[in-house]
């Protein structure tokens, strides 16, 4: 029996599980208040405060930290890699530490770990980071050589729930072509094809469809002639982009939930913008369709949104369904597809990646 200790910190939350094999013994979101996080400057300074409350869920669950077989951290900002399961090793840390890609409080995942992983005698892994990237070169060309298209998406989901698709096809993620949708407050479009996301919209800096509250690929002329216009700065412009983009933008919330019950209580413009959330969702379930190349076993579902079976996973089949079956995996159960990932490894069915041997050739 193998026990894993999973960590996934968020920007204002530390989620953490056990799994003793693939089954999940205990879970636990431990929140951080404001008043708690604002004496810290950068993410990193976090790393005592964050590994304290740990240390404290361990002892208080009643384990050993010596009884873990290994330790699995959420994947931060670290340079372009293939899918897998990763050593966390001293490149990545140094990384990490100096936020060298981007700060982020995933960034604290694989230090944490690590520090853990030296106490109980194990190894420390990420598995399946935002900035995995597996696309092919046609998909990098964006119109412009000034500007590249960069894979960043929600590929720990994406990637867990593709695996869970082709089991209820009855064959090998390696054997199937899909195009998974993860749909949460960003949305990110993958093709999979045969075991790797040759093609995806780049779901944080705004390509792709809009979502609750990001303004998706806009009509580029109209967004420098606003950007020029004098009226907005530089971080306004990007508000409307990222954050204030989407539902928000057009109904004043980004909680779906809501706008779901303003369409049932007949407010037409809610269900407007909604349908029309969904219609573009579809056009890029096609445009990823044609990335495939060679036909779509199925069309994958997930994601916070995904619960919504009322309006929108019913408006995407009828839209979709003629490409693919529809699966739909509601959610994204992050903790289970750390710890899975890192199972796979220690059952001999994946090999563990060196970070500094991927990156540096």
């Amino acid at each position: 029996m193998y026990r894993i200790l999973v960590i996934n910190p968020g920007s204002t939350s530390t989620k953490l599980a056990i799994y003793e094999d693939d089954k999940e013994v205990l879970k636990e979101t431990i929140r951080h208040s404001v008043d708690e996080l604002k004496g810290f400057e950068r993410i990193t300074d976090q790393y005592e405060f964050r590994k304290n409350v740990i240390l404290d869920f361990i002892k208080k669950a009643g384990y050993d930290i010596k009884s873990f077989s290994a330790i699995v951290g959420r994947g931060g900002l670290i340079r372009p890699i293939p899918s897998g399961t990763y050593e966390v090793d001293d490149l990545m840390l140094q990384e990490l530490r100096e936020g060298k890609y981007g700060e982020h409080a995933s960034n604290l995942g694989a230090l944490i770990a690590n520090e853990l992983a030296k106490e109980a005698g194990v190894k420390a892994y990420i598995v399946d980071p935002v900035v995995v990237d597996e696309m092919v070169d046609i998909a990098r060309i964006s119109g412009h050589p000034d500007f590249v298209r960069k894979s960043i998406f929600h590929a720990l989901n994406q990637k867990a729930v593709a695996r869970k698709a082709a089991q209820e096809l009855e064959k090998k993620y390696e054997d199937v072509n899909l195009v998974v949708v993860h749909m949460g407050g960003g949305i990110s479009i993958g093709a999979h094809r045969r075991g790797r996301v040759v093609d995806v919209n780049n779901a944080l800096d705004g390509d792709g469809p809009f979502t609750p509250e990001r303004s998706g690929t806009l009509p580029i002329t109209q967004v420098i002639d606003l950007a020029y216009s004098g009226k907005f700065t530089f971080e306004q412009m990007r508000k409307r982009i990222k954050g204030r983009g989407g539902l928000v933008a057009y109904l004043g919330t980004n909680n779906a939930m809501e706008v779901q019950d303003r369409i049932r209580n007949g407010d037409k413009e809610a269900g407007l913008v909604y349908r029309a959330m969904a219609h573009q969702i579809a056009k890029w379930i096609g445009k990823m369709a044609m990335a495939l190349l060679e036909g779509v076993d199925a069309i994958v579902l997930t994601g916070g949104l995904a619960y919504d079976t009322e309006f929108l996973v019913k408006w995407l089949t009828e839209m979709v369904s003629f490409i693919a079956p529809v699966l739909v995996y509601p959610g994204g159960d992050e903790e289970s597809a750390l710890a899975l990932g890192v199972l796979r490894t220690l059952r001999g069915e994946e090999k563990a990646k060196r970070y500094k041997e991927v990156v540096e050739g």
